[in-house]
């Protein structure tokens, strides 16, 4: 039965005439995952120029202590509050959240650019964070504008736009940032650009997000505005059910979360260990060198995911393929500190190959973990079921660029150690966390919520 006036019931009928995949509501998928994704980790070519031109660590190897802390101040703020954007959207629909969201992007993305202090820094993106509800509400959506079978499609944008921000985010923060230094015939030292060199990066970025916005005028409502709609679908109130309580629902977000952190501090690790002097066990790469490699990265998972993605997704199940790619991260991991031994064309193509690999199983894990998730909730509480893993995911990622810059600054300081001298130990660390990964994806502790489907 479809009520009139009901953006959901319109979507739903929608469904049950059009039996092709939906590219129109996927383009819209794909672009507002990207918008999210692309201020989160593009600081990070740029965060140790930074952090050393704010002059707030007294020793080079302080660095990255600070910088962990400005990477962590977006996901604290997105924990806070994700929760919260969740049942909003649950309650007032989809596209009013996702508008807001978009709307903190251009504007704290812009001022984090114009930062002329490290608490000012920081305070930009807490704020950005905070106010960023997009993903748990485009999660949700991606399930909600197409048929069951073309869900794994759906899920896979938003994953796969998600994993390209987060290597096209430093792709553009490493080519655009300190323009006067790097394009001195286009910007001039004593021009706006010159006075603020990392502001480039963010208005490129805010830029896209202006365009984002003004497509999201065009964007369909999905949620059903009747209370009635998962009494007809599953026979249970929405409102007696204890989300806390839906163990696959619950186990599939600590999973997603421990791999979460694994990811935060890969990236935060790579740009960080990428720049660093090759005294120190690093590449000595420029930041322009670091977002050609995001680049090259970025371009290969879309291919990925168009391609290759949806095979992989039909042949294995998202489980099964999860575990895979985390068996084959771990050894790929350990290869990264031996890599400073390598120069001209065949480090380039080591790091390239390397890295676009490693993004490629990030991808088909969370991936796998997304469908779980959406899976296991009806629809009327899967905003708040998405707010509760973001909030998780964004609790543990905020941990992670803390740590690892942490973990970072401590490594540069053993050289000379006898176990796991440098950055040995620091990919040695993040690997356990992938092997924690990997061991939870087995039962008793991961349930799916329709074992025989999903596996």
């Amino acid at each position: 039965m479809y009520r009139e006036n009901c953006p959901g019931c319109k979507m739903d009928q929608r469904k049950e005439e059009k039996l092709g995949i939906p590219y129109r509501e996927f383009l819209y998928v794909w672009i507002i995952s990207l918008c999210t994704a692309l201020p989160i980790s593009s600081l990070f070519p740029f965060l140790y120029f930074m952090i050393k031109d704010l002059h707030i660590a007294k020793r080079e190897e302080d660095i990255g202590f600070y910088a962990g802390f400005v990477g962590s101040a977006f996901m604290l703020g997105r924990a806070l509050t994700s929760v919260l954007w969740g049942l909003v959207s649950d309650h007032y629909g989809r596209k009013p959240v996702i508008m807001i969201s978009i709307i903190s992007v251009i504007i704290f993305n812009t001022l984090f650019g114009l930062s002329t202090s490290y608490w000012m820094a920081i305070a930009t993106r807490l704020l950005l964070g905070s106010l960023n509800g997009l993903l748990g509400p485009i999660k949700a959506y991606a399930i909600e504008v197409c048929r069951a079978e073309h869900q794994p499609i759906g899920l896979s944008l938003v994953s796969t736009a998600w994993g390209i921000g987060l290597v096209i985010g430093p792709a553009i923060g490493g080519f655009f940032a300190q323009p006067a230094e790097k394009y001195p015939k286009i910007f001039s030292k004593e021009s706006f650009f010159g006075r603020f060199p990392y502001f480039l990066p963010c208005f490129c970025i805010s830029l896209f997000a202006v365009g984002a916005f003004i497509s999201c005028f065009w964007l369909a409502e999905t949620l059903h505005n009747h209370s009635d709609h998962d009494e007809e679908t599953d026979g249970t109130p929405a409102s007696k059910k204890n989300l806390f309580k839906n163990w696959p629902l619950m186990s599939s977000i600590i999973v997603y979360c421990v791999f979460s952190l694994h990811d935060m501090a890969y990236t935060e690790i790579f740009s960080i260990w990428a720049v660093s002097d090759k005294l120190y066990g690093g590449l000595s790469f420029s930041s322009q060198d670091v977002g050609e490699v995001l680049a090259v990265t970025g371009c290969s998972l879309l291919v990925f995911q168009l391609f290759l993605y949806i095979w992989i997704s039909k042949l294995l199940g998202p489980i099964i393929s999860a575990r895979v790619a985390a068996v084959i991260t771990i050894p790929l991991g350990a290869a990264y500190p031996f890599m400073s031994r390598l120069s001209g064309f065949k480090l380039s193509l080591v790091v390239n190959c390397t890295s676009v690999l490693k993004n490629i199983l990030s991808l088909i894990v969370i991936t796998g973990m997304f469908i779980l998730q959406n899976n296991a909730v009806p629809q009327h509480q899967r905003g708040a079921a998405n707010g509760i893993s973001v909030t998780g995911q964004s609790l543990f990622k905020a941990v992670a660029p803390a740590c690892a810059g942490a973990i970072f600054s401590w490594a540069q300081k053993r050289q000379k150690a006898s176990f796991l001298p440098g950055d040995q130990m620091v990919f040695f660390i993040v690997n356990v966390i992938e092997a924690i990964g990997f061991l939870l994806t087995f039962e008793p502790f991961l349930v799916p919520a329709n074992k025989t489907e999903q596996e």
